[in-house]
């Protein structure tokens, strides 16, 4: 009889069990790219995207580039540098930087060359190009065209918290630097503020 009981209570554990197995499901939903996803409030692709699209467009409509365009009869050549983090979360900065690029390009206005970490594959190349490419279609040496301006800058962040509740603010700052004059010619700021509420969560 007490066997028969420990292998009734054994069955419905085993039962319990799997009807909670059973009943974890995971639900994927697709999402367009560009629909505001943001859940826990850190700094997101959305942010990215649309710091880079605000600040670069600012960039564009500042004196500097008519100055130049005026002086040297040419497009300027722009490169980015680094965008430093101070921020107290990971934030993934070669997504921005591509996010900055892209707008950059996508204008026509600026010419753009790659940055210091993508052009040592692509000097690689063309020294191997000077040996086992045909004389006709070898890229020369030393041909590179010189950036005139660097794109340089930091995101920085903080979060007032109490009670489930948080205001986390991102200040982007970003400057344009004439590379051989070290001249600022523009310097620009944007500011993000969101209000996060959370039950029993710790900031």
């Amino acid at each position: 009889m007490r066997k028969s009981k420990i292998a009734i209570v054994g069955m419905f554990i085993i039962m319990i069990i799997l009807a909670g197995c059973a009943s974890t499901t995971r639900t994927v939903t697709r999402v367009s790219a560009d629909e505001v996803s943001d859940m826990s409030g850190n700094w997101n692709d959305t942010d990215s995207r649309l710091v880079a699209e605000q600040m670069i467009k600012d960039l564009m409509y500042r004196p500097w580039l008519q100055d130049f365009v005026m002086e040297q009869d040419r497009k300027p050549v722009l490169i980015v540098g680094t965008i430093r983090n101070f921020s107290s979360e990971h934030i993934q900065s070669d997504i921005f930087i591509k996010d900055i690029e892209r707008e950059f390009i996508n204008s026509g206005k600026v010419k753009f060359v790659a940055s210091s970490k993508e052009r040592g594959e692509i000097r690689e190349e063309r020294m191997e190009q000077q040996s086992y490419a045909s004389d006709e279609t070898a890229k020369r040496l030393a041909a590179e065209s010189g950036a005139d301006f660097i794109l340089q800058g930091g995101i920085k962040s903080n979060t007032d918290a109490s009670g489930g509740k948080a205001v986390k603010f991102y200040q982007v700052d970003l400057e344009l630097i004439n590379v051989e004059s070290n001249e600022k010619v523009w310097i620009g700021s944007k500011e993000i503020k969101k209000y996060v509420k959370k039950n029993k969560v710790k900031w």
